[in-house]
């Protein structure tokens, strides 16, 4: 049986609507993966947890050892759950995941996380080519809306645009009700 894991990409308190980054749809996000730990859990799936630090103080958000940068209590680690630290989007670069995931023969990443268009995209993208099958749970994901070239692109135009490409190239983008099913009535 192939061996599955949980990433939960930097859920964490900036990205909230008291935070410096405040992200549309990550009370909604946040709660889908809140869904997804708990499923990994009763399954007893391995669960990484990645927050990100920012390298500087004068950051705009992730500052170091602020509240801000503080994984959200909606998916608040639980006891033998690993939190990895990085400063990249990518969360394999300058951690220990990888690491972590081969020496637990892990094969089967589930990703789910902000930003979609930053941290999660990266990830996933790195998972693939380190050979991990992958899925990304996209509801359980947030996005940023952008400005590039006087165009104002919406979170959820920027979510659609990073998850389609992962469906289409990289592994399954899946909902939360497709692996945790509706949950009690």
């Amino acid at each position: 049986m192939t061996k599955t894991a949980l990433i939960l990409i930097d859920i964490q308190n900036d990205y909230f609507d008291d935070g410096l980054m405040p992200l549309e749809g990550m009370n909604a996000a946040s709660a889908n993966a809140a869904r997804m730990l708990a499923g990994a859990r009763a399954r007893k799936d391995p669960v990484f947890h990645i927050r990100h630090i920012a390298s500087s103080a004068k950051a705009p958000f992730f500052r170091p050892g602020t509240v801000g940068s503080e994984i959200h209590e909606s998916v608040r680690p639980g006891p033998g759950e690993t939190i990895f630290e990085k400063n990249r989007p990518n969360s394999f670069i300058g951690t220990g995941l990888e690491h972590a995931l081969r020496a637990a023969d892990i094969e089967q990443l589930i990703l789910c996380g902000a930003m979609s268009q930053m941290c999660v995209d990266a990830t996933a993208r790195a998972a693939v080519d380190l050979g991990f099958s992958l899925t990304v749970v996209g509801d359980a994901c947030a996005a940023a809306s952008v400005r590039h070239g006087g165009l104002t692109v919406p979170s959820e135009h920027v979510h659609a645009a990073i998850m389609a490409p992962l469906a289409a190239s990289y592994g399954k983008v899946v909902t939360t009700d497709a692996i945790e099913g509706s949950g009690p009535a």
